[in-house]
């Protein structure tokens, strides 16, 4: 068998397998982090974490197919090697700069709803001053 092919693959099995670990992790520790971005509201957090999840994998495994094809042919068992590193290693930092965009919105959108709660008072208004001074 070409060795070009073995390296094919390898990387679409290492890859494939990197993403739904990573998409899998991502998803079941960002659900907590979820519900409080939306204020407890449980469906909701189910509901977007569903959706980051599918985007995720669609980015991803776009990439990964994108990126499959080869500089040239493999000859051997080092050049293997060398292919799959630089490969594993691309669709590694795409997968890392996914979750650190990720994580970036949701903290920017979690920031905005805890400086609205913040700028609520703690109870209602009950009355009306009239402003000192005036003479």
């Amino acid at each position: 068998m070409d060795l070009t092919v073995v390296a094919y693959v390898i990387y679409l099995l290492v890859s494939v397998a990197l993403t739904v670990w990573v998409a899998r992790t991502l998803s079941s520790n960002g659900r907590v982090f979820l519900a409080d971005v939306l204020r407890g509201n449980e469906k909701l957090a189910d509901a977007v974490n569903h959706l980051l999840v599918v985007g995720f994998y669609l980015v991803n495994l776009g990439f990964v197919a994108l990126y499959l094809s080869g500089d040239g042919d493999i000859g051997s068992t080092r050049e293997v090697f060398e292919a799959l590193s630089t490969k594993l290693g691309v669709v590694l930092l795409v997968l890392g700069v996914m979750h650190l965009g990720n994580v970036f919105v949701l903290s920017k959108i979690r920031r905005r709803g805890v400086m609205e709660r913040e700028q609520m008072p703690p109870v209602a208004p009950q009355g009306w001053v009239a402003p000192a001074g005036g003479a």
